[in-house]
């Protein structure tokens, strides 16, 4: 495996720049002179079979900012391990230099001044040009989506996920699996699912009545390449019912379904597969440890975290290949497969810079197509910021303290709390806000933001609750995103302690004093997983709010104190 050799290769030195200031076309040419295109898909063909992964798409057609996140605490055995390492620490892990594109592209650091230097990310125009140099490598590639692909964008939502479907229909993927789509509701993901023309794939996804196999999502899809027979096995979002609303996909049933995963590799394997790939929706941790129980998988193209590592996790004799999020990259996987075993394989996660990457005219096209009925009112400038919004990190981001802020200052409530979800742009200090980078960070089919009096009590369970499913030291019982985001309230987490003694000192802001477990206080929040849930849309507070200050300067949120990290 030389996949360091070769991410590292594209990681020219360029000069690294503290602030924004002077950093303009000048800076952005010499970055974008230590790239090339050739440079970024080079890659030395190995083995019979490749796999491309992209996953966790959430309908950004277009290129973007995405800032990778400065705080990804791990626990238990995944205290200190990847991708539970970040900054300058991840950089010399990898050997990244600093100010590279690496750099730039896997790090968080003077991420507003590379930002400006190297340009937006991503841009599914941008990507399909990157697919098609694969597969005129090796053409009989399998282009296999991790889900996440039809949420999280203004024409997504507005299109109910047709837009996403339509682009990535015509970038031919192999399979695909699940999480965030099936927040469209059921009937809208049979509709789409039964006109697709590739496989739909969740060995976890069951009929609720009867706790059978959905005929719909068959568990695996088997193919012959490069003289091999390779078994796909698709693995949906576990823990949808209790991340998101159930109630809009109640027929069906979800979990990790370890034996039933089990059982399909072995019914797989005896059907003649000599590659095992599993398409997985777990994220990361929960990868790792279905490979320490689950025998015989060659390779887990992962999803869910939005972790993006230039080296693969190597579990037993399973490798698992995170490839990112937003189309900020693809990865390619080359495999040597003989006589019914993996004999080796060469990685590479490359990078979507839409500046050094040429656009593919007819996505470029389409993707226009989709976007035109909606440009005059996504374009409409709302407002400015003065820093850089940003989500990303299991506590607040900058774009959700804004959120908080709103929730607090429309709702005319004491707290806010705001989901602790990883998806939306980012925005880098200078740019103007349109709907459209609001819709980015806050659509979803049940944006209702509600207004309701909690106890004191009832806050503090709600913190545990979401600290245990963030930081339990069993990732399988890991059934969240990040840290629900707090606004007007401060508390201590100790991420030594077990559930239910992790948070203390919870603090009301606006006073200092101590929140009181048998007091009332007025809270706003939003994407309640509770049917009819009623209030007005977060996106229209979040505009509204962004009106009135015009340009927008959210501070330093020094209200969370993390021990044991």
């Amino acid at each position: 495996m030389i996949s360091r050799r070769d991410f590292l290769q594209v990681s020219m030195a360029a000069t690294a720049i503290v602030g924004a200031s002077g950093f303009g076309n000048w800076c952005r040419l010499a970055a974008q002179q230590s790239l090339s295109q050739d440079q970024l898909v080079q890659f030395d063909t190995f083995g019979n079979v490749s796999l491309i992964h992209i996953t966790d798409i959430h309908g950004q057609l277009n290129p973007i900012y995405f800032r990778e996140p400065s705080v990804n605490i791990g626990v238990g055995d995944n205290r200190g391990a990847v991708p539970h390492i970040t900054g300058a620490d991840f950089r010399k892990a990898y050997g990244i230099a600093d100010g590279s594109s690496s750099h730039y592209a896997l790090t968080s650091g003077d991420f507003s001044a590379l930002a400006q230097g190297y340009g937006r990310v991503g841009g599914l125009d941008n990507v399909a040009t990157v697919i098609k140099a694969i597969r005129a490598d090796r053409p009989e590639a399998i282009l296999l989506d991790g889900g996440d692909t039809w949420h999280g964008s203004y024409t997504c939502l507005k299109t109910a996920g047709q837009d996403m479907v339509n682009v990535m229909n015509v970038l031919k993927p192999d399979a695909m699996t699940f999480h965030w789509e099936f927040t469209l509701g059921s009937d809208r993901v049979n509709e789409i699912v039964r006109n697709l023309p590739f496989a739909a794939l969740g060995q976890n996804i069951f009929d609720a009545e009867w706790d059978e196999p959905s005929d719909l999502f068959p568990p695996y899809k088997m193919f012959e390449r490069g003289g091999t027979k390779i078994a796909v096995i698709g693995q949906a979002f576990p823990y949808l019912p209790i991340a998101n609303p159930g109630w809009m996909f109640s027929e069906y049933s979800f979990g990790i379904r370890d034996e039933n995963m089990a059982a399909m590799v072995q019914e797989v394997r005896l059907a003649g597969a000599e590659c095992v790939v599993v398409l997985s929706h777990n994220g990361f941790d929960v990868d790792k440890k279905m490979a320490s129980l689950v025998p015989g998988i060659d390779v887990i193209l992962s999803g869910h975290t939005h972790d993006a590592l230039p080296e693969p996790g190597l579990i037993n004799e399973t490798i698992i290949v995170p490839s990112g999020s937003n189309g900020k990259f693809v990865s390619r996987v080359d495999l040597d497969i003989r006589n019914g075993r993996m004999m080796g394989y060469r990685t590479k996660l490359i990078p979507i810079f839409s500046d050094v990457i040429d656009s593919d005219k007819d996505v470029a096209a389409l993707i226009s197509e989709q976007r035109a009925p909606y440009a005059t009112e996504m374009s409409e400038v709302i407002g400015q910021t003065d820093g850089l919004l940003y989500r990303r990190g299991n506590f607040n981001g900058t774009w959700d303290d804004l959120i908080c802020d709103a929730l607090l200052s429309e709702r005319d409530a004491e707290i806010a709390l705001s989901p602790g979800v990883r998806w939306g742009p980012s925005l880098i200090p200078g740019q103007d806000i349109t709907r459209e980078d609001i819709f980015g960070v806050t659509s979803m089919t049940y944006g209702q933001a509600y207004r309701s009096e909690m106890s004191g009590k009832l806050l503090h369970e709600i913190l545990e609750d979401v600290a245990d499913n963030i930081f339990n030291p069993n990732p399988y019982y890991q059934q969240g995103g990040d840290m629900v985001r707090t606004g007007g309230l401060g508390y201590s987490i100790d991420l030594t302690q077990s559930q239910g003694a992790r948070i203390s000192d919870l603090t009301l802001l606006k006073t200092g004093e101590r929140i009181d477990p048998d007091k009332s206080y007025m809270v706003a929040g939003w994407a309640s997983i509770m049917e009819g849930t009623e209030g007005p849309q977060i996106w229209d507070i979040v505009e509204n709010h962004i009106r009135k200050l015009g340009t927008v300067r959210v501070l330093e949120n020094n209200s969370i104190k993390v021990f044991g990290a």
